[in-house]
């Protein structure tokens, strides 16, 4: 068997008293593209700082592509390229200089495929970071992560700031590490991030590990909103009894419907009386985890990244 790009066993952080990180079990598959997944200060960051041994783990151990993180860390940071949600830099230096230090930290990269990443992600590498706007400066952090080719890309919110263009060629980039057998943990809170490139993605909510599946699997669990503006006030019953219909709220000419599958009903329903406009929202992560996870114990849990 191939041995898991990362693997987990009831891996824990506390602090105190409250569990940042909560017995995680969690085995990603060389090869793949593995979206983990969760709301801000559900424990994705904190997971990451244990895997790259930033801190310790309170209980558990873990691997990364077969090495222990905390014995054999630093076959660990060889084999890894990192971009972390916090990014800093020295502001004084250009992003050439940043790479130019980094890649000599990596014992050498070649300047060919730093000039060919910073090509395709259009980065301007003259100015001092402290001159980037966010996203500028999120592309010398993707260029150090991708450059020396690792085996596996631990990337921890790595769209910030990417304007539309740059951010699909950074997903066709992600595409080619997978199609060259490599692996990448992508931990973001927004489904729609990583619903294009994922393979399987995990779901960490108040830091346990709630679900992990295909991502195919977890768009069915998916709800969606329709937001309707109606020329008139509708009565609040409207939607009652729909097939799929989860809950609606109304306020004066309009109402919000979240619904799962088939979206006819609801229409159908709606064109009994004048629509005004009409849009169409995925939900977003927290209302899944809402309607599919729901854990009141943990109503009152702390925030911690």
């Amino acid at each position: 068997m191939t041995t898991p790009a990362i693997h987990t066993t009831a891996m824990s952080k506390m602090y105190g008293d409250f569990a940042a990180v909560s017995s995680l079990d969690l085995t990603v598959d060389q090869g793949e593209i593995f979206g983990f997944l969760g709301p801000n200060g559900a424990g994705k960051s904190t997971t990451i700082r244990v895997l790259l041994d930033q801190i310790r783990p309170s209980s558990g151990s873990a691997k990364i592509l077969g090495h222990d993180i905390r014995t054999e860390s630093l076959e660990v940071r060889r084999r890894i390229g990192y971009i972390p949600g916090d990014l800093a830099f020295y502001p004084s230096m250009t992003g050439e200089q940043t790479l130019r230090y980094f890649a000599k930290l990596r014992g050498g990269v070649k300047q060919q495929r730093i000039d060919e990443l910073a090509e395709r992600l259009q980065a301007d590498l003259s100015k001092k970071i402290s001159e980037y706007s966010t996203g500028n400066r999120q592309k010398i952090g993707l260029i150090q992560a991708f450059m020396h080719d690792p085996d596996l890309l631990i990337l921890d919110e790595p769209n910030a700031g990417l304007d539309p263009l740059i951010q699909q060629e950074f997903m066709e980039m992600m595409r080619e590490v997978r199609a060259d057998g490599r692996t990448v943990f992508l931990s973001s809170h927004t489904l729609s991030e990583v619903e294009r490139v994922a393979d399987r993605v995990g779901i960490i909510r108040h830091g346990k590990l709630v679900v992990v599946e295909s991502i195919d699997g977890l768009k069915k669990k998916a709800v969606r909103r329709l937001d309707f503006e109606f020329g008139s006030v509708v009565p609040d019953t409207l939607f009652d009894g729909i097939d799929g219909v989860r809950s609606a709220e109304f306020n004066d000419h309009h109402v919000s419907v979240s619904f799962d599958g088939s979206v006819n009903a609801v229409l159908h329903t709606a064109m009994d009386y004048e629509v005004v406009n009409l849009h169409s929202r995925e939900a977003d992560l927290e209302e899944i985890f809402l309607a599919y996870y729901r854990d009141d114990s943990s109503a009152g849990a702390k925030n911690v990244s």
